[in-house]
């Protein structure tokens, strides 16, 4: 993996990501392919809408198939018949989830108001963390399995990713500061345990400086340190000491706490490498976690959204009649709307995608009220499009100096 910065103007930056399996052209957006694949569109339909590069998952796909069943039929692009650069995580949210994060109804996800709780506690934990990994319980057929830094550096590998992560503990909203400094100092254990993997598996001497060798995987380091200042600046030290590539994860509060995260973790790492804030894509994110020195982004939201009729509209749709309705439903309709049932129009004029240039807004109402599959496909298209679309217009906006004027007529 090898990171260039092509052009900055203020803290944005458009960049190259150069892997074994293409460019990623940055900023960019990573759809997930939880289990190897998106739901209603396949890896050729994706290669069409523009997609660079894909999020997969290291926790399901070490359940399901397995990474050896995946090696044995030639590793993770070929299996998905997938030709682009791919990315795994590192399983640490997915085991986190079925621990504290079950335990506390805790996601990956941001407050929308100061005052919100998390979540609803009362589900029974399924994993156990200690000092040398996790130890949980599959959500499939209740068996018990370990991952640790090493396990899931050598699934990752084996699964044959371009884009690796670091294994990493994850800090609750419940926690207490000394509780988050603990956890912090075990993602640094865990995340030099998996540099010394990474570096054994890709036949690198540990003397040797990491980063940029486009034949080789990258590796990121993952920043915590939940929303304490002191936390998050220390980790992100750390990660951009040790690793040749910045995720941003853990808990983020409200979005007033997550640009000041942003701000702090932008603001302690070296300008040459890579960022990638995990878990989000709003587009209201998007525009100022790039503003404030991101570079890439992975979420479910866009295919999710999709699936449950939220679909996204630009402004020039005139859905609303204010810029703010558009940031109060995240720039989407709900297209399960009856006022759509007869409207002729596409689902957003200015949006050229095959969902767009083929169909009405009536059609799509009555596809999702029918519980028709097409549905399925069709929404997903539109969304994914709508996102890959908006980040390249970021990226022309970014070349002409003119990100601010772009945002503004998003967000007003």
């Amino acid at each position: 993996m090898h990171f260039k910065i092509l052009h900055q103007s203020g803290k944005a930056r458009v960049g190259k990501l150069t892997t074994s399996h293409g460019v990623v052209e940055t900023p960019n957006f990573l759809p997930v392919a939880t289990l190897a694949a998106i739901k209603g569109v396949s890896p050729v339909d994706l290669e069409s809408l523009g997609a660079q590069v894909l999020m997969t998952n290291t926790y399901h796909l070490s359940l399901q198939p397995g990474e050896k069943t995946i090696q044995k039929l030639g590793g993770l692009h070929k299996f998905m018949g997938w030709s682009r650069p791919l990315m795994t995580d590192s399983g640490g949210f997915q085991v986190f989830s079925l621990g504290v994060g079950l335990e506390s109804g805790e996601g990956k996800v941001l407050k929308e108001v100061e005052n919100e709780d998390f979540g609803k506690r009362g589900s029974v934990r399924l994993a156990k963390v200690t000092e040398d990994g996790v130890t949980f319980q599959s959500h499939i057929d209740g068996s018990k399995h370990f991952l640790g830094p090493e396990e899931s550096i050598k699934i990752q590998h084996q699964l044959g990713a371009d884009l690796m992560v670091a294994f990493d503990d994850h800090e609750s909203a419940t926690m207490s500061y000394d509780q988050i400094q603990k956890s912090l100092e075990l993602t640094e254990i865990w995340g030099l345990i998996s540099l010394k993997e990474y570096r054994k598996r890709i036949g690198v001497k540990l003397s040797h400086p990491p980063g940029g060798n486009v034949a080789t995987p990258g590796l990121y380091g993952v920043v915590h340190g939940g929303l304490h200042k002191d936390l998050r600046i220390r980790s992100a030290k750390f990660t951009d000491k040790n690793f040749e590539a910045i995720a941003i994860g853990g808990i983020y509060g409200t979005r007033s706490q997550l640009y000041k995260i942003v701000e702090w973790v932008t603001g302690a790492v070296s300008d040459e490498k890579v960022r990638h804030l995990l878990g989000i894509g709003e587009i209201v994110d998007l525009f100022n976690a790039i503003e404030r020195g991101v570079d890439l982004f992975d979420c479910i939201s866009p295919t999710r959204r999709a699936r449950n009729g939220s679909l996204y509209v630009s402004p020039e749709a005139q859905v609303y009649s204010t810029r703010a309705q558009y940031r109060e439903r995240n720039f989407t309709v709900n297209i399960k709307a009856r006022r759509f049932a007869d409207d002729k129009q596409p689902l957003d004029p200015s949006c050229k995608c095959s969902t767009c240039e083929n169909f009405s807004r009536a059609y799509l109402n009555h596809l999702y009220r029918s519980g028709e599959i097409l549905y399925h496909q069709l929404a997903t298209v539109h969304n994914l499009a709508f996102i890959i679309n908006l980040m390249r217009e970021i990226r022309f906006a970014i070349k002409a100096n003119n990100l601010g004027k772009l945002k503004k007529r998003w967000l007003g």
